[in-house]
């Protein structure tokens, strides 16, 4: 089962989703090799400080975060990768690495890919390192909210 505030947090929402459940694994490459899904169809959170707030950036498994786009899309003067020792007491419930892009429940900011926003479906971490949430590109833009990086 994801973790259980962010299945709590998709129930109330009234979001339809389905739980892809895969062999453990810890990268977002072989996470979607278990899961049997494209690279190109995995969003992967990376966590960022944006002039000293933690926000999340969501890319597809096969892209880095390029941080000048997060730098533009926030308007911001600094943003650097976050070290997992800052972030990680964020993310009650979940395993470090797999952490859901879904900002309103960690208090953080999400700037997501135009390659993601291009997609019909989202497939992102539910939590766990064997567990994935797959929905609607739709209902994830309209529950989440993100502001898009070009």
């Amino acid at each position: 089962m994801p973790e259980k505030m962010l299945k709590e947090y998709l129930d109330r929402n009234r979001v339809p989703y389905h739980v892809i459940y895969h062999r453990p694994a810890f990268t977002a490459q072989e996470v979607a090799a278990s899961a049997h899904i494209p690279g190109s169809a995995l969003a992967k959170t990376v966590v960022v400080e944006v002039d000293h707030r933690l926000a999340m950036a969501v890319v597809p498994a096969t892209k880095r975060v390029d941080l000048d786009r997060v730098k533009e899309a926030a308007n911001a003067r600094e943003v650097r990768i976050a070290r997992e020792e800052e972030f990680s007491a964020c993310f009650p419930g979940c395993e470090v690495g797999a952490e859901p892009p879904i900002g309103e429940l960690y208090g953080m900011e999400v700037y997501l890919s135009a390659d993601i926003a291009r997609s019909k479906v989202v497939n992102f971490s539910g939590g766990t390192h064997s567990e994935l949430i797959n929905m609607a590109y739709r209902d994830y833009e309209n529950l989440v909210r993100p502001t898009l990086m070009t």
